[in-house]
């Protein structure tokens, strides 16, 4: 072999075997592209743009460690409960009730932020030992942070949206900031979409809490339901401190009368009991048009004919008020020539 295909060969050879390494190194690291993808994704999954169905009627499915003490939120059917939870959050997004607003607004008694129908979102996590030794049910009372991201939404976020109420609330004081909001001038701080996600996770929280009120929850109506779920929503541990309601609430002894005739009659009496108890707090004389729509749903005849529940239960909280407007539909009628049905 001459020294000229001697040195041919060893070139070819060089070659062969810096062609190997490339492919070798081709197979073991991946282009730059691919690495600058995942370290620095391009799209965020936050709750700006994630899917309008993830964020209204369902939950996270990759729950945090943060919020697995919220597992029986997740696991809340709508057969677990009569009323249909959607008329719930309708009825509380009501003016009349907590309103809607997608801005945080000072709530008007302790100034703590409040968003959407009423969110609290700034509560931390306590403990609410059940006391009643008949009912098997515990409470579950989270942080508004667990909440809030039990809804879909980020966290990151709600620091920024309190920093940035705390900054508004001391410039303008409660005062000046609640003048804005009813002035609609405060600018959205979260979407609709947003605030029903956490509207439901809450109301879901409500019911769970009620279930722990009421020894028998499963057995009352819908509309007996859905109003002890209310009162939940709106005092939440503060309902602890109506004693003698819950004390009537729970007590079953009206259902030992073994004639029928009597069973009803004692049935009655004791929703009658249930709903004086409520009449005579300050709840019901605070928050009067609220309070006479829930203490109504504790009718067990509520839904054949709720206005007149509504108005049996005015009637007893504000007996003067009623009977002024007794005596103005009365005048009415007999303009137009209706029967005067106060006489005889």
């Amino acid at each position: 072999m001459t020294l000229t295909v001697e040195r041919i060969l060893i070139a070819t050879l060089v070659v062969t075997v810096a062609a190997c390494g490339r492919t070798a190194a081709a197979q073991t690291t991946p282009p730059t592209d691919q690495v600058r993808s995942t370290v620095e994704p391009t799209t965020i999954a936050t709750p700006n743009n994630a899917p309008r169905n993830i964020l209204e009627p369902s939950f996270p499915t990759d729950a945090t460690e943060s919020a697995l003490p919220l597992q029986p939120l997740f696991d809340f059917k709508e057969s677990d409960i009569k009323f249909k939870l959607p008329n719930l959050m309708s009825t509380l997004r009501d003016s009349k009730h907590e309103s809607w607003v997608l801005a945080p607004y000072p709530d008007p008694k302790t100034s703590l932020p409040l968003i959407g129908a009423g969110f609290s979102l700034d509560v931390e996590a306590r403990e609410h030992p059940q006391l009643d030794p008949l009912n098997p049910n515990t409470f579950l009372e989270p942080s508004s942070a667990q909440l809030w991201q039990a809804a879909g939404l980020d966290s990151a976020r709600l620091q920024i949206i309190l920093d940035r109420f705390d900054a508004n609330l001391k410039a303008w004081k409660k005062k000046g900031y609640r003048k804005k909001m009813k002035k609609h001038q405060l600018p959205a701080e979260i979407t609709h979409e947003q605030a029903t996600a956490l509207l439901r996770i809450s109301a879901i929280q409500a019911t769970h809490n009620a279930r722990a009120y009421c020894r028998e929850f499963d057995q009352l109506t819908a509309s007996q339901q859905m109003g002890l779920t209310q009162l939940v929503y709106q005092m939440g541990v503060n309902l602890e401190e109506f004693t003698q309601f819950l004390g009537v609430l729970n007590d079953l002894s009206y259902r030992d009368s073994t004639q029928s005739s009597s069973s009803v009659e004692a049935e009655a009496a004791h929703w009658k009991t249930v709903q004086t108890m409520l009449i005579q707090s300050d709840w019901a004389r605070r928050y009067s048009t609220r309070a006479i729509t829930v203490i109504a749903m504790f009718d067990p005849d509520y839904i054949e004919n709720p206005k007149e529940a509504e108005r049996e239960v005015q009637a007893t909280l504000h007996p003067h008020r009623h009977k002024k407007s007794h005596k103005k539909s009365v005048s009415a009628g007999s303009k137009t020539n209706r029967p005067d049905r106060t006489s005889g």
